[in-house]
Protein backbone atom coordinates (compact mmCIF):
# COMPACT_ATOMS: atom_id res chain seq x y z
CA UNK A 1 0.00 0.00 0.00
CA UNK A 2 1.28 3.46 -0.86
CA UNK A 3 1.61 5.61 2.23
CA UNK A 4 0.75 9.28 1.84
CA UNK A 5 3.08 11.98 3.00
CA UNK A 6 2.26 13.62 6.30
CA UNK A 7 1.06 16.79 4.59
CA UNK A 8 -1.18 14.92 2.14
CA UNK A 9 -2.64 12.82 4.93
CA UNK A 10 -3.35 15.90 7.04
CA UNK A 11 -5.06 17.62 4.11
CA UNK A 12 -7.21 14.55 3.47
CA UNK A 13 -8.11 14.39 7.14
CA UNK A 14 -9.11 18.05 7.15
CA UNK A 15 -11.26 17.46 4.08
CA UNK A 16 -13.11 14.53 5.56
CA UNK A 17 -13.34 16.13 8.99
CA UNK A 18 -11.20 13.50 10.76
CA UNK A 19 -7.69 13.35 12.14
CA UNK A 20 -5.00 11.42 10.24
CA UNK A 21 -3.33 8.15 11.19
CA UNK A 22 -0.47 9.10 13.55
CA UNK A 23 1.89 6.95 11.47
CA UNK A 24 1.15 9.16 8.48
CA UNK A 25 2.04 12.42 10.16
CA UNK A 26 4.75 11.38 12.57
CA UNK A 27 2.98 12.14 15.85
CA UNK A 28 2.45 9.81 18.79
CA UNK A 29 -1.10 10.67 19.78
CA UNK A 30 -4.13 12.21 18.17
CA UNK A 31 -7.69 12.91 19.30
CA UNK A 32 -10.14 10.08 19.90
CA UNK A 33 -11.15 7.77 17.05
CA UNK A 34 -14.15 9.33 15.32
CA UNK A 35 -16.42 8.31 12.46
CA UNK A 36 -15.76 10.08 9.19
CA UNK A 37 -17.39 13.44 8.74
CA UNK A 38 -18.78 15.24 5.72
CA UNK A 39 -20.33 18.54 4.84
CA UNK A 40 -24.01 18.65 3.88
CA UNK A 41 -25.71 21.54 2.10
CA UNK A 42 -29.16 22.34 3.48
CA UNK A 43 -31.16 24.23 0.87
CA UNK A 44 -31.84 27.80 1.91
CA UNK A 45 -30.04 27.37 5.23
CA UNK A 46 -26.33 26.83 4.64
CA UNK A 47 -23.74 24.09 4.92
CA UNK A 48 -23.45 21.97 8.04
CA UNK A 49 -21.12 19.17 9.09
CA UNK A 50 -22.10 15.69 10.24
CA UNK A 51 -20.53 12.46 11.45
CA UNK A 52 -22.28 9.16 10.74
CA UNK A 53 -22.15 5.57 11.93
CA UNK A 54 -23.99 2.82 10.08
CA UNK A 55 -25.65 0.43 12.49
CA UNK A 56 -27.24 -2.99 11.98
CA UNK A 57 -29.60 -3.56 9.05
CA UNK A 58 -33.00 -2.03 9.75
CA UNK A 59 -31.80 -0.16 12.85
CA UNK A 60 -33.52 2.97 14.11
CA UNK A 61 -31.68 6.27 13.67
CA UNK A 62 -30.32 8.31 16.57
CA UNK A 63 -29.70 12.04 16.02
CA UNK A 64 -27.08 13.45 18.42
CA UNK A 65 -27.45 17.13 19.33
CA UNK A 66 -24.47 18.59 21.16
CA UNK A 67 -24.24 21.14 23.93
CA UNK A 68 -23.07 24.74 24.16
CA UNK A 69 -19.43 25.41 23.15
CA UNK A 70 -19.07 21.83 21.91
CA UNK A 71 -19.28 20.13 18.52
CA UNK A 72 -20.72 16.83 17.41
CA UNK A 73 -17.35 15.13 17.70
CA UNK A 74 -16.35 16.76 20.96
CA UNK A 75 -19.64 16.06 22.74
CA UNK A 76 -20.27 12.52 21.53
CA UNK A 77 -16.86 10.88 20.97
CA UNK A 78 -17.54 8.39 23.78
CA UNK A 79 -20.97 7.48 22.40
CA UNK A 80 -20.36 6.67 18.72
CA UNK A 81 -19.05 3.16 19.39
CA UNK A 82 -21.68 1.98 21.92
CA UNK A 83 -24.55 3.46 19.89
CA UNK A 84 -23.27 2.16 16.54
CA UNK A 85 -23.75 -1.42 17.66
CA UNK A 86 -27.52 -0.87 17.81
CA UNK A 87 -28.44 2.22 15.78
CA UNK A 88 -27.65 4.30 12.73
CA UNK A 89 -26.05 7.40 14.23
CA UNK A 90 -25.95 10.98 12.93
CA UNK A 91 -24.23 13.79 14.85
CA UNK A 92 -24.39 17.34 13.54
CA UNK A 93 -22.59 20.58 14.40
CA UNK A 94 -25.06 23.32 15.31
CA UNK A 95 -24.90 26.71 13.67
CA UNK A 96 -21.94 28.76 14.85
CA UNK A 97 -20.37 25.72 16.52
CA UNK A 98 -17.56 23.64 15.03
CA UNK A 99 -18.14 23.38 11.28
CA UNK A 100 -21.84 24.16 11.57
CA UNK A 101 -23.84 26.67 9.51
CA UNK A 102 -22.55 30.22 9.45
CA UNK A 103 -25.17 32.94 9.23
CA UNK A 104 -25.58 36.66 9.85
CA UNK A 105 -28.83 35.93 11.66
CA UNK A 106 -28.93 36.02 15.43
CA UNK A 107 -28.56 32.56 16.95
CA UNK A 108 -31.91 30.95 17.81
CA UNK A 109 -32.54 27.50 19.24
CA UNK A 110 -35.57 27.22 16.95
CA UNK A 111 -33.28 27.68 13.92
CA UNK A 112 -31.09 24.84 15.21
CA UNK A 113 -34.16 22.62 15.46
CA UNK A 114 -35.17 23.57 11.91
CA UNK A 115 -31.60 22.88 10.72
CA UNK A 116 -31.86 19.42 12.24
CA UNK A 117 -35.20 18.84 10.55
CA UNK A 118 -33.80 19.94 7.18
CA UNK A 119 -30.88 17.53 7.66
CA UNK A 120 -33.15 14.59 8.50
CA UNK A 121 -35.27 15.25 5.43
CA UNK A 122 -32.15 15.57 3.29
CA UNK A 123 -30.85 12.23 4.62
CA UNK A 124 -34.34 10.66 4.42
CA UNK A 125 -33.94 9.05 7.83
CA UNK A 126 -37.58 8.90 8.79
CA UNK A 127 -38.44 9.52 12.47
CA UNK A 128 -35.43 9.50 14.79
CA UNK A 129 -34.60 9.31 18.46
CA UNK A 130 -33.40 12.84 19.19
CA UNK A 131 -30.64 12.84 21.81
CA UNK A 132 -29.77 16.21 23.28
CA UNK A 133 -27.00 17.10 25.71
CA UNK A 134 -27.23 20.35 27.69
CA UNK A 135 -28.16 22.96 25.01
CA UNK A 136 -28.98 20.03 22.73
CA UNK A 137 -31.87 19.20 25.08
CA UNK A 138 -33.90 22.29 24.18
CA UNK A 139 -33.05 21.70 20.51
CA UNK A 140 -34.40 18.14 20.76
CA UNK A 141 -37.54 19.43 22.49
CA UNK A 142 -38.08 22.08 19.82
CA UNK A 143 -37.45 19.53 17.07
CA UNK A 144 -40.29 17.42 18.51
CA UNK A 145 -42.57 20.47 18.91
CA UNK A 146 -41.93 21.99 15.47
CA UNK A 147 -41.47 18.76 13.45
CA UNK A 148 -43.31 15.98 15.31
CA UNK A 149 -43.29 13.73 12.24
CA UNK A 150 -39.50 13.46 12.53
CA UNK A 151 -39.23 12.43 16.19
CA UNK A 152 -40.10 8.96 17.50
CA UNK A 153 -38.53 9.50 20.92
CA UNK A 154 -36.16 11.67 22.94
CA UNK A 155 -33.20 11.18 25.25
CA UNK A 156 -32.40 14.29 27.29
CA UNK A 157 -28.94 14.33 28.91
CA UNK A 158 -27.72 16.81 31.53
CA UNK A 159 -30.40 19.26 30.45
CA UNK A 160 -33.69 20.88 31.36
CA UNK A 161 -36.89 22.35 29.98
CA UNK A 162 -35.98 25.70 31.60
CA UNK A 163 -32.37 26.52 32.33
CA UNK A 164 -32.67 29.56 34.60
CA UNK A 165 -35.79 29.64 36.71
CA UNK A 166 -34.60 31.77 39.64
CA UNK A 167 -35.38 35.39 38.80
CA UNK A 168 -32.20 36.95 40.23
CA UNK A 169 -29.98 34.25 38.70
CA UNK A 170 -31.67 34.65 35.34
CA UNK A 171 -31.46 38.45 35.40
CA UNK A 172 -27.72 38.45 36.12
CA UNK A 173 -26.94 35.82 33.48
CA UNK A 174 -29.09 37.45 30.80
CA UNK A 175 -27.63 40.90 31.48
CA UNK A 176 -24.10 39.56 31.21
CA UNK A 177 -24.74 37.63 28.00
CA UNK A 178 -26.69 40.47 26.39
CA UNK A 179 -23.75 42.79 27.00
CA UNK A 180 -21.37 40.23 25.52
CA UNK A 181 -23.29 39.62 22.29
CA UNK A 182 -23.88 43.13 21.11
CA UNK A 183 -25.73 45.47 23.43
CA UNK A 184 -22.45 46.99 24.58
CA UNK A 185 -19.61 48.49 22.60
CA UNK A 186 -17.41 45.49 23.42
CA UNK A 187 -20.09 43.12 22.19
CA UNK A 188 -20.55 45.04 18.96
CA UNK A 189 -16.84 44.89 18.24
CA UNK A 190 -16.66 41.16 18.99
CA UNK A 191 -19.65 40.51 16.76
CA UNK A 192 -17.80 41.93 13.75
CA UNK A 193 -14.31 40.51 14.28
CA UNK A 194 -12.91 38.48 11.39
CA UNK A 195 -12.48 34.76 12.10
CA UNK A 196 -8.68 35.07 11.98
CA UNK A 197 -8.71 37.66 14.77
CA UNK A 198 -11.24 35.71 16.84
CA UNK A 199 -9.00 32.65 16.71
CA UNK A 200 -6.09 34.73 17.93
CA UNK A 201 -8.17 35.84 20.93
CA UNK A 202 -8.80 32.24 21.97
CA UNK A 203 -6.30 30.19 24.01
CA UNK A 204 -3.00 29.36 22.37
CA UNK A 205 -1.84 25.94 21.31
CA UNK A 206 -4.11 24.66 18.55
CA UNK A 207 -2.44 26.06 15.46
CA UNK A 208 -0.87 22.72 14.55
CA UNK A 209 -2.47 19.31 14.23
CA UNK A 210 -3.51 18.20 17.71
CA UNK A 211 -1.23 15.64 19.35
CA UNK A 212 -3.18 15.07 22.55
CA UNK A 213 -6.76 14.92 23.74
CA UNK A 214 -6.46 18.41 25.19
CA UNK A 215 -5.10 19.90 22.00
CA UNK A 216 -7.74 18.15 19.91
CA UNK A 217 -10.52 19.51 22.14
CA UNK A 218 -9.07 23.00 21.91
CA UNK A 219 -8.80 22.70 18.13
CA UNK A 220 -12.48 21.76 17.93
CA UNK A 221 -13.53 24.70 20.10
CA UNK A 222 -11.46 27.18 18.12
CA UNK A 223 -13.62 26.46 15.09
CA UNK A 224 -16.56 28.20 16.75
CA UNK A 225 -17.97 31.53 15.65
CA UNK A 226 -17.50 33.75 18.71
CA UNK A 227 -20.61 35.87 18.17
CA UNK A 228 -22.88 32.87 17.65
CA UNK A 229 -21.49 31.09 20.70
CA UNK A 230 -22.22 34.11 22.87
CA UNK A 231 -25.70 34.45 21.38
CA UNK A 232 -26.25 30.74 22.02
CA UNK A 233 -25.50 31.31 25.71
CA UNK A 234 -28.14 34.04 25.76
CA UNK A 235 -30.66 31.81 23.96
CA UNK A 236 -29.97 29.00 26.40
CA UNK A 237 -30.60 31.22 29.40
CA UNK A 238 -33.83 32.50 27.87
CA UNK A 239 -35.23 29.04 27.06
CA UNK A 240 -38.35 28.00 28.96
CA UNK A 241 -40.69 25.25 27.77
CA UNK A 242 -42.73 25.15 30.98
CA UNK A 243 -45.97 25.90 29.13
CA UNK A 244 -45.78 22.86 26.86
CA UNK A 245 -43.21 20.31 28.07
CA UNK A 246 -46.04 18.32 29.64
CA UNK A 247 -47.55 17.71 26.19
CA UNK A 248 -44.59 15.62 24.96
CA UNK A 249 -46.19 12.47 23.56
CA UNK A 250 -43.20 10.37 22.50
CA UNK A 251 -41.20 7.96 24.68
CA UNK A 252 -38.56 9.94 26.54
CA UNK A 253 -35.61 9.09 28.77
CA UNK A 254 -33.80 11.60 30.96
CA UNK A 255 -30.12 10.94 31.73
CA UNK A 256 -29.46 12.82 34.97
CA UNK A 257 -25.86 13.82 35.67
CA UNK A 258 -26.06 13.24 39.40
CA UNK A 259 -22.99 15.29 40.38
CA UNK A 260 -23.75 18.27 38.14
CA UNK A 261 -22.95 21.69 39.62
CA UNK A 262 -23.78 23.64 36.46
CA UNK A 263 -27.31 22.27 36.13
CA UNK A 264 -28.59 20.87 39.41
CA UNK A 265 -29.83 17.25 39.29
CA UNK A 266 -33.08 18.48 40.86
CA UNK A 267 -33.79 20.59 37.78
CA UNK A 268 -33.11 17.65 35.50
CA UNK A 269 -35.44 15.47 37.57
CA UNK A 270 -38.10 18.17 37.42
CA UNK A 271 -38.02 17.92 33.63
CA UNK A 272 -38.44 14.15 33.86
CA UNK A 273 -41.40 14.58 36.22
CA UNK A 274 -43.18 16.88 33.76
CA UNK A 275 -42.86 14.61 30.70
CA UNK A 276 -45.48 11.85 30.75
CA UNK A 277 -43.94 8.41 31.45
CA UNK A 278 -40.35 9.64 31.12
CA UNK A 279 -37.79 7.20 32.46
CA UNK A 280 -34.83 8.36 34.56
CA UNK A 281 -31.26 7.09 34.12
CA UNK A 282 -28.75 8.37 36.67
CA UNK A 283 -25.11 8.83 35.72
CA UNK A 284 -22.38 9.56 38.27
CA UNK A 285 -20.78 12.62 36.72
CA UNK A 286 -20.93 16.38 36.38
CA UNK A 287 -21.79 18.60 33.43
CA UNK A 288 -18.88 17.30 31.35
CA UNK A 289 -19.86 13.68 31.95
CA UNK A 290 -19.92 13.20 28.18
CA UNK A 291 -16.12 12.86 28.31
CA UNK A 292 -16.24 9.86 30.68
CA UNK A 293 -15.43 6.46 29.11
CA UNK A 294 -18.66 4.85 30.38
CA UNK A 295 -20.91 7.72 29.28
CA UNK A 296 -21.50 6.13 25.89
CA UNK A 297 -22.93 3.03 27.52
CA UNK A 298 -25.34 5.13 29.57
CA UNK A 299 -26.60 6.93 26.45
CA UNK A 300 -26.89 3.61 24.61
CA UNK A 301 -29.01 2.13 27.41
CA UNK A 302 -31.30 5.16 27.46
CA UNK A 303 -31.71 4.99 23.66
CA UNK A 304 -32.49 1.27 23.81
CA UNK A 305 -35.14 1.99 26.46
CA UNK A 306 -36.75 4.64 24.25
CA UNK A 307 -36.47 2.46 21.14
CA UNK A 308 -38.25 -0.45 22.87
CA UNK A 309 -41.10 1.80 23.97
CA UNK A 310 -41.28 3.51 20.58
CA UNK A 311 -41.44 0.14 18.78
CA UNK A 312 -44.16 -1.06 21.15
CA UNK A 313 -46.10 2.12 20.50
CA UNK A 314 -45.76 1.67 16.72
CA UNK A 315 -47.06 -1.90 16.96
CA UNK A 316 -50.05 -0.75 19.00
CA UNK A 317 -50.75 2.02 16.51
CA UNK A 318 -50.83 -0.47 13.64
CA UNK A 319 -53.05 -2.80 15.65
CA UNK A 320 -55.50 -0.07 16.61
CA UNK A 321 -55.56 2.06 13.45
CA UNK A 322 -54.26 -0.19 10.67
CA UNK A 323 -50.97 -0.09 8.78
CA UNK A 324 -51.27 3.62 7.98
CA UNK A 325 -52.42 6.20 10.46
CA UNK A 326 -53.92 9.43 9.21
CA UNK A 327 -53.32 12.70 11.01
CA UNK A 328 -55.53 11.66 13.85
CA UNK A 329 -56.97 13.44 16.82
CA UNK A 330 -55.52 13.89 20.27
CA UNK A 331 -57.90 11.20 21.46
CA UNK A 332 -56.20 8.69 19.17
CA UNK A 333 -52.77 9.71 20.43
CA UNK A 334 -53.92 9.41 24.03
CA UNK A 335 -55.40 5.99 23.33
CA UNK A 336 -52.10 4.69 21.96
CA UNK A 337 -50.14 6.15 24.88
CA UNK A 338 -52.53 4.63 27.41
CA UNK A 339 -52.38 1.24 25.73
CA UNK A 340 -48.58 1.35 25.61
CA UNK A 341 -48.41 2.18 29.30
CA UNK A 342 -50.69 -0.68 30.29
CA UNK A 343 -48.70 -3.25 28.30
CA UNK A 344 -45.49 -2.37 30.18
Amino acid sequence: MTRRSGTDAADLAADRGDWPDPLDVGIDQVGPPLPLGRRVVLDGRGTTFIREVKGPEGAATVLLLHGWIASGGLNWFQAFGPLGGHFDVVAMDHRGHGRGIRSRRRFRLADCADDAAALLRRLDTGPVIAVGYSMGGPIAQLLWRRHPDLVSGMVLCSTSHAFLRVVREKYLFMATMAAAVGTSRVGQVAANLPTRIVRNLLPDGAGARPNSMQRWSLAEMRRHDLRHVMEAGLANGNYDASDWIGTVDVPTAVVVTAEDRALAPERQLETASLIPDASVHRFAGGHVACAFPDFGGAVRDACLDVDRRSSRRARLTRRMFGPRRTNGSEASTDAVAAAAATTG
